[in-house]
């Protein structure tokens, strides 16, 4: 008798020890725990300047089974530029770069997903100070694990791209040093994002 017991219980302890995986979930952006920067050459590539986005949504519907298939939408307040130089930032605001009271947001929503090698790259639109264009997003997924508070999933991910900003109509260039701001911003994503839809 004790034996019949023995595997029905186990199977329940380890249903109970494991995430239920394997279904489509929807993830909203813990932003305490995520970040949205930058870096574009300056000085001829001498150095860089570094920056961050403080405001922000993002939202991925995640196919566990089969990430091909899941989505990415996200939107940036383009007035919450952080660069740690408030003087720097102010300008950063004005027509000269992202005239933010014009063009308030900056957006991405994917078309598809692709695997490329152990990661993964979503293809979809950018869009930034009135300008849409096709990009392409490397990212990873970090892992996707229960948190025990909430008896929810946690989805870890990051990703890369690099957009021209003379793609996007930001031209500002000093006059008596127009080489001095480079044109490449590269992006990096570093996302920590908690499921919505019910588990």
């Amino acid at each position: 008798m004790r034996k019949n017991l023995l595997i029905p219980s186990l199977l329940a302890l380890l249903i109970a020890a494991t995430p239920f995986f394997g279904a489509v979930t929807k993830y909203d952006i813990d932003a305490a725990h995520s970040n949205i920067g930058f870096s574009i050459p300056i000085a001829g590539g001498l150095s860089q300047v570094r920056g961050k986005f403080n405001e922000f949504t993002v939202t991925i519907v995640y196919d566990d089974k089969d990430v091909t298939k899941s989505s990415v939408d996200a939107v940036i307040k383009a007035a919450s530029i952080d660069t740690g130089i408030e003087r720097r930032d102010a300008h950063l605001r004005t027509a000269d770069f992202f005239e933010v009271e014009k063009y308030p947001e900056i957006t991405f929503k994917s078309s598809r997903i692709e695997k490329k090698g152990k990661g993964f790259i979503a293809h979809g639109t950018f869009s930034m100070h009135g300008v849409s264009k096709e990009v392409a997003i490397s990212f990873t997924v970090n892992g996707v694990t229960l948190a025990a508070k909430t008896g929810k999933t946690v989805l870890g991910a990051t990703g890369k791209t690099t957009v021209n900003r003379r793609d996007y109509g930001i031209n500002f260039a000093q006059p008596d040093k127009p080489s001095f701001l480079g044109d490449a911003i590269e992006i990096e994503l570093n996302l920590i994002t908690r499921a919505a839809s019910p588990q």
